[in-house]
């Protein structure tokens, strides 16, 4: 599931540059990362009540010219993944709170698909980025951001990414903190 989330939000950043690179020559690699960062804070810190996350894994992904060749620029994105238990009843609420902080923030273009038990939305922010929120086959929340085509350069990562060091090996997937509002069950929707 992670792994389809990935491509989705790889297919949406690629469709969105239309193959070409970010009319931003100053973002590279590095500041995508670490604006992504700041977007996934903010919206963290804006969902009321708070809940507990976890870093997800990073991905980059080379862009190419269409013909295999390298084109010098590279998709970045970070996650979260939230490891309160998030119930389906309160699974409206979250993805209404993350889109109206969205919005505050400037997104446009949202896509929501409130499919039963696995509902997603997608819009991009005024400065170029995509930023999904998603439901796991198993309950669990996961919000990504990132930016497509931007210039190679070296990357640095908050302290405790996945698979990076003094980070765990896996992503925590599996939600298992609880709390009094989200995880509560028989609440009308």
């Amino acid at each position: 599931m992670r792994l389809l989330g990935c491509v989705l939000l790889a297919v949406l950043l690629t469709a969105c540059q239309g193959g070409k690179e970010r009319e931003d020559p100053q973002m590279n690699m590095q500041r995508a990362g670490e604006r992504a960062e700041e977007i996934l804070d903010g919206t963290m810190a804006a969902i009321r009540p708070p809940v507990t996350w976890s870093y997800g894994n990073p991905s980059d992904t080379a862009c190419s010219t269409g013909l295999n060749e390298p084109s010098g620029t590279t998709t970045v994105f970070r996650s979260r993944n939230i490891t309160t238990v998030v119930s389906e009843q309160r699974r409206d609420e979250l993805l209404k709170q993350v889109r109206q902080y969205w919005e505050q923030q400037g997104a446009r273009g949202f896509t929501v698909h409130s499919g039963k038990g696995m509902p997603r939305m997608r819009a991009r922010t005024a400065d170029g980025f995509a930023v999904i929120l998603q439901v796991g086959s198993i309950g669990n929340v996961f919000i990504e951001a990132g930016a497509g085509c931007v210039a190679d350069s070296a990357m640095t990562y908050p302290a405790g990414t996945p698979g990076l060091p003094g980070g765990p090996d896996e992503p925590d997937l599996r939600p298992r903190e609880h709390s009094p509002h989200w995880s509560v069950t028989g609440v009308p929707r």
